[in-house]
């Protein structure tokens, strides 16, 4: 799916991944379910791309429903696979995690569960080799994708901010269609490490000036990233800053 030239969506609003399109090659921001792959192929075609002209794909963080077919991409096509240091071994399946589900509702569970098991969500392969990335890093791949660190949902988690297109992704540190209970809008993430760290953070991306706002989960925000911040931090019941 297009959302305006060179940037396109694989997936849809329970899983999204991003691909950012230059005549250098194209950027794939985050990997989402192993079982997207063909989705993701399917996109690379209809754009006039193939998997040949990815150069690298960049983690929003290590969680397994972010680094579905990384390692296919790493292990097959020689892709290099961007993380940050601070969740480096998250993606590479050396640590597990045990989140907080907290409030659900039983229909919107169900929906996501069942998208993540048709999609192979329950058997991610970890990415074996990372290219470690910190805050403030500007990478030599298509777009000069710029990392902005945002620990809270992961202790490495970042946004990752690309002038080209006008937008910055987000991955989990906001989102705009909770996996658990269906609610829509800009609104804090579930299965979050550091909930109150997650929204400190947010407060990084104030003043980018990009006008689509690109979660892992959720559709596509495209107010602008200070409104997004804005409802988010009022959907925490935080002050705005």
């Amino acid at each position: 799916m297009q959302l305006r030239p060179n940037l396109h969506r694989v997936g849809n609003d329970i899983v999204a991944v991003y691909l950012v399109d230059t005549p250098e090659g194209v950027t794939v921001i985050d990997a989402g379910l192993a079982g997207q792959w063909s989705d993701f192929t399917a996109e690379l075609a209809a754009m006039g791309r193939s998997v040949d002209d990815v150069r690298g794909v960049v983690l929003t963080h290590g969680d397994s429903d972010h680094i579905g077919f990384a390692e296919r991409l790493r292990r097959d096509h020689g892709v290099p696979v961007h993380v940050h240091e601070a969740d480096a071994a998250r993606a590479r399946g050396e640590v597990s995690t045990k989140p907080e589900w907290g409030h659900l509702k039983l229909g919107a569970t169900a929906k996501f569960l069942w998208y993540a098991m048709r999609k192979n969500g329950l058997r991610t392969t970890p990415v074996a080799e990372v290219v470690t990335v910190r805050d403030g890093d500007v990478l030599d791949l298509p777009g000069s994708p710029r990392v902005i660190g945002l620990p809270g949902h992961s202790p490495g988690s970042i946004a990752i901010h690309v002038p080209a297109v006008d937008a910055v992704f987000v991955g989990d540190a906001l989102t705009t269609r909770h996996v658990l209970t269906g609610a829509q809008g800009p609104q804090p993430a579930p299965f979050t490490d550091d909930p109150a760290g997650a929204i400190s953070s947010l407060q990084r991306l104030t003043g980018l000036g990009a006008t689509w706002v690109l979660p892992g989960h959720g559709t596509p925000w495209n107010d602008g990233v200070d409104e997004a911040v804005r409802r988010v931090t009022a959907a925490a019941g935080h002050p705005a800053t």
